[in-house]
């Protein structure tokens, strides 16, 4: 279990224009050649919006892009016509395919916090396709079949634990609180990347969420 914590992200965005990122894994110009992916993750970046501050379109290609608010409320809108809002507790994919434009802001009078994952597909191109599950419930899983993915989320009170899914890569980011995993505590913002996983326990050491990605080998 190799545990990246929340301090050692690489920093990035654009803090004078109320874009403040932070990089798990090699990005832009934080290049890392030890660190371009787990499993079939390339991404996994925290973004803070203030209030009117966002992305302007953008492209992407042959990515499956995941995205989990925090707090505040995300507005999505893209080339093939969808426009939405993001909540906590929602999931929203973008599956990027041959290629897509994007913009994503945050329109409301209230900071915006939003975890963006980033999927490598098994098979690069296609059409674009865009999700989004409202409320998620707690231990329902949502499946990336087009990157061999699967989030689970879950939410512990403390002292309550659950069982990490078995598999070949494991990611668990900490969404808030505290939890042990393994013998390691992490806390808001810190993950873990878990290779061969097997009889994982991620036990709450506060009231915690939890995003587990099982990602196939």
């Amino acid at each position: 279990m190799d545990v990246r914590r929340a301090a050692e992200r690489y920093p990035g965005g654009d803090p004078a224009s109320g874009i403040e990122s932070r990089h798990a894994f090699s990005f832009g110009p934080h290049y890392d050649p030890d660190n371009l992916r787990f499993g079939a993750m390339i991404a996994c970046n925290e973004e803070r919006l203030a209030p009117g501050a966002g992305f302007d379109e953008h492209p992407h290609s042959h990515t499956e892009i995941i995205t989990w608010v925090v707090e505040g409320e995300l507005t999505h809108r893209d080339s093939t016509g969808h426009e939405t809002r993001v909540g906590p507790g929602d999931v929203q994919r973008l599956s990027s395919a041959g290629g897509v434009r994007h913009v994503e802001r945050n329109d409301a009078d209230t900071p915006l916090t939003f975890l963006q994952t980033w999927l490598a597909p098994l098979t690069p191109g296609g059409d674009p396709a865009y999700e989004i599950v409202h409320g998620i419930a707690d231990s329902t899983p949502y499946a990336v079949p087009e990157a061999g993915a699967m989030l689970h989320v879950r939410r512990l009170g403390a002292g309550e634990r659950t069982a990490v899914p078995d598999g070949a890569y494991l990611y668990v980011h900490v969404v808030r609180g505290r939890v042990r995993l393994d013998g390691e505590e992490l806390d808001a913002g810190d993950a873990a990347r878990i290779s061969d996983a097997k009889d994982v326990e991620a036990v709450g050491v506060s009231a915690v969420e939890l995003l587990m990605w099982e990602m196939a080998g």
